[in-house]
């Protein structure tokens, strides 16, 4: 399976800092769908080439079953370069590269680009991103979209609505996967649940983690749970093409299609990746 179909299935991201040994082999043992060695925001200054080169010897060993990729540095930050160097033949399925402001700037990265939207630049540029041939999916970069907008988002994300969507049309317009942002509330697990959910009606594919106990939660709410696989599944058996009746409302072609990809995303999620 190609990595861009693999992404429509990844429910939990977890950052994992290529600094951190002990938590780089945790990682190994745990359930979420993708891992992204982080090279940018966890990395001290001066564990930054250990950290590289960390990352480099976890992806080479491999992973089983989840996607593995590396965040590198920030096209602008003086490591991105030897992050770019050392990464390009070690076997990650994907690159996370942060700040992304402009589709140009992803030409001649030679593997798939999880690209991060975070600054107002990047907002208004996220369509031309997610559609560069080399972008496999958007990523909402929540923390610094506040930080560069000066906004002070309540526990809804009050106030982020609109950056939310402008990524999420963005990627739904080229086909692309896309990851809501990080909770940093890591004792508010009801708050981290109603996050998830509000990051699945807005319209998100998975979501990014900074902690292992975030994974049980995102796992369930992003995949399809026992009622969604059967309604699925009782759709598509009763589908008969074109419009119909069906439990009291109309469904059509695009209903049937939609009712797939959830057993599709239920059988993905028990271990067929």
């Amino acid at each position: 399976m190609d990595i861009g179909k693999r992404l429509m299935f990844v429910r939990s991201a977890l950052y994992v800092p290529g600094s951190n040994a002990r938590a780089l082999e945790k990682a190994r043992t745990l359930d979420a769908d993708m891992i992204i060695i982080d090279l940018e925001d966890a990395v001290a200054e001066d564990a930054k080439p250990a950290a590289r080169e960390a990352a480099v010897a976890y992806v080479t060993a491999g992973s089983a079953t989840a996607v593995l990729a590396i965040r590198v540095n920030a096209p602008n930050s003086p490591y991105h370069l030897d992050d770019m160097a050392a990464l390009k033949s070690c076997g990650a399925d994907l690159i996370v590269v942060p700040k992304v402001e402009d589709a140009a700037g992803l030409n001649g990265f030679g593997m798939p680009v999880l690209a991060m939207i975070e600054t107002p630049r990047g907002l208004y540029a996220a369509r031309e991103i997610a559609a560069h041939p080399g972008v496999a999916g958007l990523i909402a970069g929540t923390n610094d979209i506040a930080a560069e907008t000066g906004m002070h988002p309540g526990r809804q994300r009050e106030g982020l609505e609109l950056s939310l969507q402008m990524i999420i049309l963005a990627a739904s317009l080229s086909g692309r996967p896309r990851f809501d942002g990080v909770c940093n509330r890591l004792d508010d697990l009801d708050g981290f649940d109603l996050e998830c959910r509000q990051g699945v009606q807005f319209g998100f594919t998975g979501k990014t983690l900074i902690h292992p106990n975030q994974i049980a939660i995102a796992n369930a709410v992003f995949g399809p749970d026992a009622a969604e696989i059967e309604e699925a599944e009782q759709l598509v058996a009763a589908s008969q093409g074109g419009a119909q009746r069906f439990k009291g409302r109309m469904i059509e072609s695009m209903h049937v299609e939609e009712a797939k990809l959830t057993i599709e995303r239920s059988r993905h999620a028990m271990g067929g990746r």
